[in-house]
């Protein structure tokens, strides 16, 4: 029995140290495009590529140009406006998802299922192939290029509910009796909503944010097709591409990478920050749908 013991624990030994292996060289596979970008940001000599890998000279140069030499690129103009986009469309988009998941997890009315399942079967269509269609219909009503922020961020949360589904999960899970206990007590959908609900659906919430940001911070086809070419309307994803054009590329590919770096902060700041929430959020709306 001793030596039965003895082999199990052996194994399982040597199976944790082999995953342990593992793990870390995949972990060292997918941070490494990270590292590269972040020491190409340090080199002081211009050019995309380099015989060697470690930079002969080490300069924070790279960075400081990014938001004082405006000569040819606008970087802190970018930033700005696709920060502003991504917190509209972070907010509108949360609103319209945990409304819609509500409304689709407690209440019962006729088409619902349907419903659900026809947001299902179009959210599985890629949004690109209706892209000329609705660039056409912006460019009618005047929300391209000058407004194109504004035409951005109606893009961005038109199907917003259509993301429901995770959202949707999650409120299953919360007891339906507490909704039935407040409604005896006299209280409103909206209030039930908002006040017992929503402090239950914190890591739902979490995640919600964390998804709708993402998503228009390095979102590039659309963005690119509505600045239309001209630089004062790019986002961050439309500048960093011009920064690679062959006519530049020489130039500003160390300024791209200290670019790269500095647009993956949020992302990683707010990830970070909010991991069990997010966790908690992914796990407990897959429980139900």
């Amino acid at each position: 029995m001793a030596k039965k013991l003895r082999s199990k624990k052996a194994a399982e030994r040597g199976s944790n140290i082999a995953i342990y292996i593992i793990l870390t060289l995949i972990s060292i596979v997918w941070l490494f495009p990270f590292l590269y970008l972040v020491i190409q940001s340090l080199r002081g000599e211009p050019g995309t590529a380099t015989p060697y890998f470690w930079p002969k000279e080490w300069t924070f140069d790279n960075y400081i140009k990014l938001f004082t030499d405006k000569s040819i690129f606008n970087f802190p103009k970018w930033y700005g406006t696709t920060l502003i986009i991504s917190i509209f469309v972070t907010v509108i988009q949360t609103v319209f998802v945990l409304v819609t998941s509500y409304a689709l997890s407690r209440l019962r009315f006729r088409m619902r299922k349907p419903l659900m399942n026809l947001m299902l079967v179009l959210g599985m269509f890629p949004g690109f192939m209706s892209m000329t269609a609705v660039y056409f219909l912006l460019k009618l009503i005047g929300l391209t290029q000058t407004f194109g922020l504004v035409g951005l961020v109606l893009v961005y949360v038109a199907s917003s509910c259509m993301g429901y589904y995770i959202s949707k999960g999650f409120f299953d899970t919360i007891p339906k009796s507490l909704d039935e206990a407040a409604r005896i007590d006299g209280a409103s959908r909206h209030t039930v909503f908002i006040k017992i609900i929503l402090p239950l659906a914190k890591p739902i919430i979490i995640y919600t944010v964390l998804t709708a940001f993402m998503a228009p911070w390095g979102e590039y086809m659309f963005a690119s097709l509505m600045a239309f070419g001209d630089q004062d309307y790019y986002n961050v994803a439309v500048g960093l591409k011009a920064m690679l054009d062959k006519e530049v590329a020489y130039l500003y590919f160390t300024r791209f990478c200290a670019a790269s770096v500095l647009i993956s902060i949020p992302i990683t700041v707010l990830f970070f920050w909010l991991q069990k929430y997010y966790v908690q959020g992914v796990t407990g709306g897959s429980v139900k749908g």
